[in-house]
């Protein structure tokens, strides 16, 4: 009963009916309570979205599954400190985190959120060790900005644990299956045997199971011996091991029939034996039924090659192995053969030669000489199928070589995006082929590059192609829809927020697209609420953080937009548009050593935007650093040419340094970038009235009036041409 429901269970969850699994689960540790049932019903607790619930019955758990579930449960209720505790207990400070790679991921994840980069480094570096195909842990650590270069991390060295997890995953599951089978098998056919009236008295009295190794009975060492069919060795070893018990001991009701057996490989060897056969996967063995003529034994063994190589078995001929195991009912009978290796090559021998009595142990049997010729004779056999193995063997490692090489191409273009290698990152990922870039993933990664590089055209068309693609995707898209707030474009902004929270309007992603459609309509409190609606979905999404900060600027409330820039460096440090934030609260504020430290710790982290560039030049040049301030604005100038920004703040420069002709000529620049922006203009009037060229000045201030600017900026031109002939200096408002 108890293995009925929790085969039930696991096949309710494994076809998602959590509530299914749940009823029958607490069934279950209803009626045999153990802390292997509670796991079960946690992980059910889990999947059904209640952490509290699983939280509740793991609490006091001490084993090592108990505690990862445990902890992922804390980690959910965001109680970081238990679930800290539970992954390494400070009471044995040396012992393994529970369910390895996962166990590291998970407490990285812990450290990261607690603000100790240095332990979560350590413990997302340690799963990748572990487990190199866990990604998740290469893209926090590309996040946290630590990452090696992806050919470290998924390099060709890398292969040979990869094949290691695979086939001992696979072996171990098919394990369990065998076992399982051939222990229903056992019990059917005891209850046969038992039943049975055909048992004659030379058998033993108590009956064997399918593990254990009787002496032969006195009829089998008398007159004509019967050579005994092959076990598969390789098998019994694995199935103790899996079962946690030594081989079951022989009966003592045999003690007087049992005759010594000489063994050409001794117990050392046979634990090499062992120990490679579990590393290269279980052989087939080929056994003839006859009992009443002498089995014809050919036991069908892999020969392994170099040794550097043996380890690269292949899944496809593994699989089809353990199947014929799986088929396979082990015979009662006397140990039937042993492996022996000599220098990395396998031969199958017999494991014993039967002897009428125990005084000719020296001594050869007869029947030795053909089990010997038979033994020869499957040389060939053996020889015939290397090539197939071998095949199996080059398209296992061909495959792992692919996957590696793929993981490289995407780990690298990721982390060069991570550390804003725009430019670099796009070039990765167009190598790769086209059936891998032409999905969402790759697409949405693209758009956010060129979003970075402030190419909005190209990112939208990215952003546009992955989200046809893929249209249920929301990762990025709340990116994509500050791509379509820069651009403007207003119909489909509003067309992409309603089609984000038609698909699911619990996700942050959508409250952020429904935050810039009013943004980008003035209405700055609505889109503040919505923007709050995302951060209380997920309190760890830094963007929905940096957007609140961003509505308060807006507002003038600078206050509170610094609380909202520190939450969101609280989730992600290297979050640089919150430092970018906060710089410009400090530069409203006329707090200039403020404004430059953080535009300065911006820039740290992202080196190459011309906007971070720009404005740690405008701090600089407000602290009167105006040599630091132009070697930081042409260096923003010579980064993106066709940004504007600092080309305005380089003619600021020049007029507080009195380059007049010099400010005159890159403000002409900007007159053919940016014909419409009343700004530049003005500016160039102010720079012709110093200049006592008043002709020119009101013509400038004209255009500027035309252009049809902010309330604010038409009355500072209308007073600045008011006082256009007189002496005094017009304001710098």
């Amino acid at each position: 009963m108890e293995a009925l429901l929790a085969d039930k269970v696991q096949s309710s969850l494994a076809q998602f009916m959590p509530r299914n699994a749940l009823f029958l689960c607490e069934r279950l540790c209803a009626h045999f309570p153990s802390e292997i049932n509670l796991q079960l019903l946690a992980t059910c607790y889990l999947q059904n979205n209640q952490a509290y619930a699983a939280y509740n019955i793991l609490k006091g758990s001490s084993m090592p599954q108990s505690r990862y579930l445990f902890a992922v449960s804390c980690y959910r209720m965001d109680l970081f400190k238990e679930a800290e505790k539970a992954l390494c207990s400070p009471n044995e400070p040396n012992s393994e985190v529970p369910n390895g790679a996962s166990g590291h991921y998970l407490l990285g994840l812990v450290y990261r959120y607690t603000g100790r980069k240095k332990a979560a480094i350590d413990h997302f570096t340690q799963a990748l060790v572990v487990d190199p195909l866990l990604w998740v842990a290469y893209e926090e650590l590309c996040a946290l900005g630590a990452a090696k270069e992806a050919k470290e991390c998924f390099g060709d060295d890398v292969a040979l644990r990869i094949h290691q997890q695979h086939f001992s995953d696979l072996t171990s599951r098919n394990l369990n299956i065998s076992i399982d089978k051939q222990g229903l098998a056992s019990n059917v056919e005891t209850e046969q045997l038992l039943s049975s009236n055909t048992v004659t008295s030379s058998m033993p009295s108590k009956y064997l199971t399918p593990y254990d190794t009787p002496s032969p009975t006195a009829h089998q060492v008398s007159g004509n011996v019967i050579a005994p069919p092959p076990l598969n060795r390789n098998l019994m070893h694995l199935n103790n091991n899996a079962l946690g018990a030594d081989t079951p001991t022989k009966s003592n009701s045999n003690a007087t029939g049992q005759v010594h057996r000489r063994k050409y490989v001794d117990e050392s060897k046979l634990r090499k034996v062992s120990e490679r056969l579990f590393e290269s996967g279980t052989r087939r063995i080929t056994r003839n039924s006859n009992k009443d003529s002498t089995p014809n034994v050919n036991p069908s063994a892999t020969v392994n090659g170099p040794p550097g190589n043996r380890l690269f078995g292949s899944y496809n001929s593994t699989s089809r192995s353990l199947s014929a195991l799986r088929s396979v009912t082990l015979r009662r009978g006397p140990n039937r053969s042993l492996e022996n290796f000599d220098e990395g090559r396998r031969h199958d021998m017999y494991e014993e030669m039967w002897t009428p009595s125990e005084n000719n142990l020296g001594t050869t049997h007869p029947s030795s000489t053909s089990s010997m010729a038979d033994a020869r004779s499957t040389e060939q056999d053996r020889v015939g199928g290397v090539s197939v193995i071998s095949s199996h063997d080059s398209k296992l490692l061909v495959g792992i070589k692919e996957l590696l090489e793929l993981l490289r191409i995407l780990g690298e273009g990721y982390r060069l995006s991570c550390l804003y290698k725009s430019q670099e990152a796009l070039e990765v990922y167009h190598t790769l082929s086209e059936q891998h870039f032409n999905t969402g993933w790759v697409l949405i990664q693209v758009g956010k590059a060129y979003s970075e590089l402030f190419e909005y055209a190209e990112a939208d068309r990215f952003f546009d192609l992955a989200h046809r693609l893929s249209p249920h995707t929301l990762e990025g898209m709340d990116v994509y829809s500050t791509v379509l707030f820069h651009r403007k474009d207003e119909m489909r902004l509003s067309y992409l927020a309603r089609e984000l929270a038609s698909i699911d309007r619990l996700s942050p992603q959508a409250w952020c697209a429904v935050g810039n459609c009013y943004s980008i309509q003035k209405d700055h409190e609505t889109a503040l609420k919505t923007f709050q609606r995302a951060v209380q979905l997920d309190p760890r999404f830094a963007y929905a953080h940096t957007l609140c900060g961003h509505e308060y600027t807006a507002m003038e409330d600078y206050e509170n937009a610094i609380k909202c820039y520190m939450s969101a460096l609280q989730v992600d440090e290297r979050h640089y548009n919150a430092w970018y934030g906060l710089g410009v609260v400090f530069l409203r504020q006329e707090k200039f050593e403020f404004a430059e430290h953080h535009f300065r710790f911006a820039y740290r982290i992202n080196p190459v935007s011309s906007v971070l560039m720009c404005y740690l030049g405008m701090a600089l040049h407000s602290l009167k650093r105006e040599r630091e301030a132009l070697e930081m604005v042409d260096r923003a100038m010579e980064a993106d040419p066709k940004n504007v920004l600092p080309i305005y703040q380089k003619a600021q420069i020049m007029i507080s340094v009195e380059r007049y002709d010099l400010a005159l000529e890159e403000l002409h620049r900007l007159e053919g970038l940016v014909p419409k922006e009343s700004t530049i203009f003005a500016l160039m009037g102010k720079i012709y009235k110093i200049l006592d060229m008043q002709h020119k000045a009101m013509f400038y201030f004209g255009v500027a009036l035309d252009l049809k600017p902010p309330a604010a900026d038409v009355a500072a031109i209308k007073a600045a041409m008011e006082k256009l002939y007189l002496p005094d200096e017009m304001d710098d408002e």
